[in-house]
């Protein structure tokens, strides 16, 4: 039997209070890979982060390493227990959104969803006008939120109610970080960011309830993804499963948006941190869009924007960690973990392990150059989990966040106006702490 490396509570909770995120990267580094146990006072969870642990946890043994325990519960306060769930509940929805986040499903509403975020940037014009300053993340937010918005609801909801959900979201994603970090506190208290979760929960189902009513109502069968799931669940003759349509939309809706607008995020201060890869960029996207607007057609022709998005996913994973609580006593790496157990898997620590990528920290797009023929363990690289429950939403990811960002650098220049050091915030999604403002000027 072999034992975990220990960090002991003196040294864990300074380290995982000062920067959570980083911090959980750097303890899988220095133990190259081993499982590790974190002592953090009565509770005691194992992190994971080599890719033989991480094929276990999510793929092989999945069933015994459940989505329950202490750390989902901020997370259920909000999404239930449908799609984000395990269990029958979990099967269910997934039975019922699977064939709606197909590759082939998605690139059927690549076009439209072109159209939309074409629209949502020529917003911008003012900001290249005026060269008024813009927050990058909130910016970011609002196009990938129009968009996704179109996929879900169709015309249900207007762009102004659109515009009041995503703020909601964001509060929700923030507010729960001193519940990620201290998922033992006991919620008969209130703790920061309980309040602030709350209201904005409240306010997230008055404006997600009235359009599944008013699809019920309706009874038509769209593509959009809410009159799918009603008329999936009304065939079922269970009216009391409503209830899951309402969990997986606010599911699907926060998965979809966080990781694309996160990733996007991150991409103006690397692109200043890497002039050379700005530049590259630039010219690519300039050869292939010219002054055209932006189609799902000329993707399929920019590989060095597939190979910057790659990079941003392996050192930018929106999803930082997934939680997972052993069902029963088992082994992982030949370390015993009784049943009960709290089970860490970080891509944001797997993506950093210098094992299985040279230079680690550094910014490299070229890596995934000859991605097929790359000797790389299979899961050295998760950003959207794996195994039966990886993420619905990766098909969407790799239509939208091409498109926005072809839109935006065929159209302007964006430039960071606060160069720093920006630090990782630990919440629903590896978000920057620090606002990111960029300068729009027009594209030369």
């Amino acid at each position: 039997m072999t034992r975990p490396k220990v960090l002991p509570i003196h040294q864990a909770i300074p380290r995982l209070l000062k920067d959570p995120v980083n911090a959980l990267a750097t303890i899988g580094v220095e133990a190259g890979g081993r499982v590790v146990r974190l002592e953090l006072g009565p509770f005691r969870p194992y992190l994971i982060s080599h890719p033989d642990h991480v094929e276990q946890v999510l793929k092989t043994d999945w069933k015994t390493f459940r989505r329950e325990g202490m750390f989902w519960r901020p997370v259920r306060r909000l999404t239930g227990r449908s799609i984000l769930g395990d269990g029958e509940e979990w099967a269910s929805a997934r039975k019922i959104l699977q064939p709606l986040f197909t590759a082939r499903y998605i690139a059927s509403l690549a076009e439209d969803m072109a159209v939309f975020i074409a629209g949502c940037v020529r917003e911008l014009d003012v900001h290249a006008r005026t060269g008024r300053l813009i927050d990058g993340g909130r910016h970011m937010m609002t196009i990938v939120n129009q968009a996704v918005i179109q996929v879900l609801f169709g015309g249900r909801i207007t762009g102004e109610t659109a515009a009041r959900l995503a703020p909601e979201f964001a509060t929700c994603a923030t507010s729960i970080g001193f519940r990620l970090l201290f998922p033992f506190a006991p919620y008969s208290i209130k703790v920061p960011g309980d309040r602030a979760f709350l209201r904005a929960a409240k306010r997230i189902d008055e404006i997600i309830s009235p359009v599944i009513e008013q699809a019920l109502r309706e009874k038509t069968r769209g593509k959009e993804v809410v009159s799918a799931l009603v008329a999936a669940r009304s065939d079922q003759g269970d009216a009391a499963d409503l209830r899951q349509v309402r969990d997986d939309l606010v599911s699907i809706y926060g998965a979809a948006t966080e990781t694309t607008a996160m990733t996007l995020t991150w991409l103006w201060p690397v692109l200043h941190d890497h002039p050379e890869v700005d530049s590259r960029l630039r010219e690519e996207i300039a050869q292939v869009v010219g002054g055209e607007p932006v189609r799902p057609s000329h993707v399929a022709r920019l590989p060095y924007l597939g190979m910057v998005l790659q990079e941003l996913l392996r050192l930018h994973p929106a999803s930082w960690m997934f939680p997972r609580q052993a069902a029963v006593d088992t082994e992982i790496g030949g370390v015993r973990v009784a049943a009960g157990s709290q089970v860490l898997v970080s891509p944001y620590t797997t993506h950093r392990l210098p094992e299985f990528w040279d230079r680690p920290l550094t910014f490299d797009p070229e890596r995934w150059r000859d991605e097929k023929g790359a000797q790389r363990h299979r899961y050295a690289f998760f950003p959207f989990g794996a195994g039966p429950h990886v993420c619905l939403g990766r098909h969407l990811f790799q239509v939208e966040a091409p498109l926005v960002i072809a839109a935006l650098l065929s159209r302007y220049r964006l430039t960071l106006a606060n160069p720093q050091r920006f630090t990782t915030a630990a919440g629903a999604s590896a978000r920057p702490k620090e606002r990111i403002l960029l300068r729009v000027e027009p594209a030369a």
